[in-house]
């Protein structure tokens, strides 16, 4: 599954991350190949993967805000079982490491708030395992090189990235990808 992955970001490094229906009914519309879905609960979770995967586009579901679960690996088994989801995103290296073992492709979620945060990267990381990293806010390209030096994993710039010069620049600071729910970005 990591080289359909791959290859989508290449296609288009822009992920469309939804926060309701009205940002799912446009961002199946748009090139983005992948869908982060941030706002779900286990009634609703499994039609909106399937109307993502309908379009043809892989679906990641931010299993941390997923409404009516708890932060335990019963969580991951449910999304296994009761969806076609692609993958997960997660702030907790516990439910990223245990998602590998379900077949889910896995994003381990950062928010770079201090130097604290920064320090404790890799060590999270060589907990996890993840497939690829989220850092937030992602409009931050001096922070997003910095991570780059440090570690080896594929880096996702998020929160806050807003225009185009912020795509570019995160994707020359060296991310691999954006993700953004402003849906002016996903055209660009």
């Amino acid at each position: 599954m990591r080289d359909h992955v791959e290859e989508a970001l290449e296609q288009n490094p822009v992920i469309a991350a939804v926060k309701d229906d009205k940002g799912l009914e446009e961002a199946i519309q748009t090139d983005c190949k992948i869908i982060f879905i941030l706002n779900s609960d286990i009634i609703n979770v499994g039609k909106i993967v399937e109307k993502v995967k309908s379009h043809g586009k892989l679906a990641f579901v931010h299993i941390d805000l997923l409404e009516g679960t708890s932060n335990k690996e019963v969580s991951l088994q449910f999304l296994k079982e009761s969806t076609r989801a692609d993958g997960i995103i997660s702030t907790k290296a516990q439910m990223v490491r245990a998602a590998k073992n379900y077949g889910f492709y896995t994003i381990h979620r950062f928010f770079l708030v201090d130097s604290i945060s920064f320090k404790s990267i890799d060590k999270q990381i060589a907990n996890s395992s993840p497939h690829f990293i989220e850092i937030l806010p992602g409009m931050m390209p001096k922070a997003i090189g910095w991570v780059k030096e440090k570690i080896r994993t594929p880096i996702i710039a998020s929160g806050l990235v807003c225009e185009k010069e912020d795509v570019m620049e995160a994707i020359k600071a060296g991310a691999v990808a954006i993700s953004s729910t402003n849906n002016e970005v996903w055209y660009m």
